[in-house]
């Protein structure tokens, strides 16, 4: 017997499906409201991890942001262009380029804060009553079974 408050996908409910809609669902949002702020996802994680890492390097960026190293070289020429970053050559290393962020970059990542916070605030809404921790940890789990 079906559930009838399951969603009309719920053939194809399966926790691999399932995952990916979420995903998606959670890019398109972030997408749709960061493009208010001239930025895209990916654009944000590479903000992101430059506050934690300043000076990372287009392969550790890429794999922040679940991108591949050339896709990465493309957003850091954008975000370079809109003066958002700053890239110059590694010290030590001849063809790593060290990637720095901005005042205008910081700002931005400052603005784009925002908008993650709500889309994780919907997300914790929408797992309860579960702690969003146990969800983590599941997702978590489940990230490592396919590793």
């Amino acid at each position: 017997m079906s559930n009838p408050a399951a969603p009309e996908s719920a053939p194809y409910a399966t926790i691999g499906f399932t995952l990916k809609q979420a995903q998606h669902a959670l890019r398109t949002r972030m997408d749709a409201d960061l493009r208010g702020i001239g930025l895209t996802t990916p654009q944000y994680a590479v903000l992101a991890c430059l506050k934690i890492e300043p000076g990372a390097s287009n392969a550790s960026l890429a794999r922040h942001a679940f991108v591949t190293p050339q896709t990465m070289q493309a957003i850091l020429v954008t975000l370079e262009k809109a003066g958002l970053i700053t890239r110059s050559p590694h010290p030590e290393h001849g063809r790593v380029r060290r990637t720095e962020m901005t005042v205008e970059g910081l700002r931005a990542l400052e603005a784009a804060t925002d908008i993650v916070a709500d889309a994780e605030t919907r997300l914790r809404k929408a797992a309860a009553p579960l702690d969003y921790q146990a969800v983590t940890a599941l997702l978590l789990r489940l990230t490592d079974a396919l590793r």
